[in-house]
């Protein structure tokens, strides 16, 4: 819980007395203190964000502007933000016209949409391209914290992986709680290193503190790993793929969401289905073999399944895939497919952990033996056309491929929250797209600002 965005909302609708004393309580749900010690502790949160809202009475307008933030009125999970899903990607795709206004130079920035970041080493340097990605833990892994961090780790590295780099060092940022476990730290960071281990790729450097320090209460652990990777060819982004293509997918087994998925379902022995490294195997013996300079594209079948990739693809690029479902289905872990038909959840709008490779015939044919030798099944799924359209091909017909509102429900609570468009997505799309623009014309201002002082 934050103390302080609770108390910045009770103090616009209650009185301050009232507002303190459920903080009391709540303080004290947490926290093995006294009544007087929990009182105390209240009334300091309110002081502080009294202080801040002081704000509003000040008469330098500009000096408001550089503390507020420009508001949309929407709501992260109104919005289906981390959702991997159609609000998740506009969300994105904003974050990437913001990234793109500060017209600093990268060979490959988030406006690809794709997984990792390129930028080519200084000149002088050989031909170096540097990649580096980041990806946070699964939220709902904060009480299984080995298999978050062996997750984590595993997804930063495939990020790298998918963009034709070598991955060759992990960066890891860890947030405990207040009244968190110390020795979480502990196990995360294992199971980080068991993935370095296993790669023989160094966790380098990192950083440890507390979610919201003082004032959050409870034992929310939440984290992040990146890795830095680098190559001697351009990026295999998403964007070179042509038409005519082969479409080749590694078996996936899953990750974070696949374990999720069997943890709080019971389904306990699907979890050892997904602890393996096959994505970065596979990844490697391609490197290994010299055939990333002919490969078009790469990806990993993670952001809302299959049909996220599928539209992203699409989006970048202005092409159409055609996909065969029966041989998609051949591609996923029997086991992790039958819990997921178990349990009522699309395999293809979900994260299966899949490594697809975009290639000409012949380039494909190479790929499919050599990924085979590393231990690791590949098969065809799909070519790419020029139709503009992800298409599904099945004994019942064609259909659009078209990802949904939210990744498909993998927990109860997903399910109850449903994955549908709401009716005035439209409306947020345009409240949300305007408070993105402000932020870069604040973001303007204030370079201005500074760079005329300097």
């Amino acid at each position: 819980m934050d103390m302080e965005g609770f108390a910045r909302r009770a103090l616009a609708e209650s009185d301050e007395k009232a507002v303190q004393k459920s903080l009391q309580e709540k303080i004290l749900e947490f926290k093995d203190i006294s009544s007087e010690q929990a009182g105390q502790m209240a009334k300091a949160v309110l002081d502080e964000v009294k202080y801040t809202l002081k704000i509003e009475d000040h008469p330098d307008e500009s000096l408001k502007d550089l503390i507020n933030y420009p508001k949309s009125g929407v709501g992260m999970g109104e919005m289906g933000v981390g959702s991997r899903g159609a609000g998740d990607f506009f969300v994105h795709r904003q974050i990437a016209e913001i990234v793109k206004s500060s017209h600093t130079d990268a060979f490959i920035n988030p406006t690809a949409q794709d997984d990792g970041g390129v930028v080519k080493a200084p000149a002088g340097a050989d031909e170096v391209y540097i990649t580096t990605a980041v990806d946070g833990i699964h939220s709902r892994l904060s009480e299984y914290p080995f298999l978050g961090g062996f997750h984590v780790a595993r997804a930063s590295m495939r990020d790298v992986c998918v963009m034709g780099s070598q991955p060759v060092a992990l960066l890891s940022d860890l947030h405990l709680a207040d009244d968190g476990e110390v020795a979480k730290l502990f196990d995360y960071t294992a199971g980080v290193c068991a993935v370095s281990e296993l790669t023989g790729v160094p966790l380098v450097a990192g950083s440890t503190l507390r979610v919201g320090g003082d004032m959050v209460l409870g034992d929310r652990l939440v984290s992040a790993v990146g890795s830095v990777g680098i190559s001697p060819y351009p990026p295999t982004a998403r964007k070179r793929a042509e038409a005519g293509d082969v479409i080749l997918l590694t078996e996936g087994s899953g990750g974070g969401t696949i374990t999720t998925t069997a943890l709080y379902h019971g389904l306990f022995d699907v979890v050892w289905e997904t602890m393996d490294i096959s994505f970065i195997q596979a990844s490697e013996a391609i490197l290994q073999a010299g055939l990333l300079p002919k490969v078009h594209a790469m990806t990993d079948v993670t952001n809302g399944g299959l049909r996220g990739d599928a539209h992203e693809i699409s989006q970048t690029t202005g092409l159409g895939m055609a996909l065969w479902e029966d041989d998609i289905r051949q591609q996923i872990n029997p086991k992790v497919l039958g819990m997921l038909e178990s349990l009522d959840i699309d395999p293809l709008g979900v994260s299966v952990d899949s490594l697809m490779i975009i290639a000409t015939e012949d380039v494909a044919s190479e790929v499919e033996k050599v990924v085979s030798n590393s231990g690791v099944k590949i098969g065809r799924i799909g070519e790419v056309d020029d139709t503009g359209i992800p298409r599904l091909i099945s004994d019942y017909g064609e259909t659009e491929l078209k990802p949904l509102f939210r990744e498909a429900a993998y927990t109860k609570i997903k399910k109850f929250v449903g994955d549908v468009h709401p009716e005035d997505f439209e409306e947020m799309k345009q409240k949300v797209e305007k408070a993105a623009q402000e932020a870069i014309t604040k973001k303007d201002q204030i370079v201005a600002r500074i760079k005329k002082n300097d």
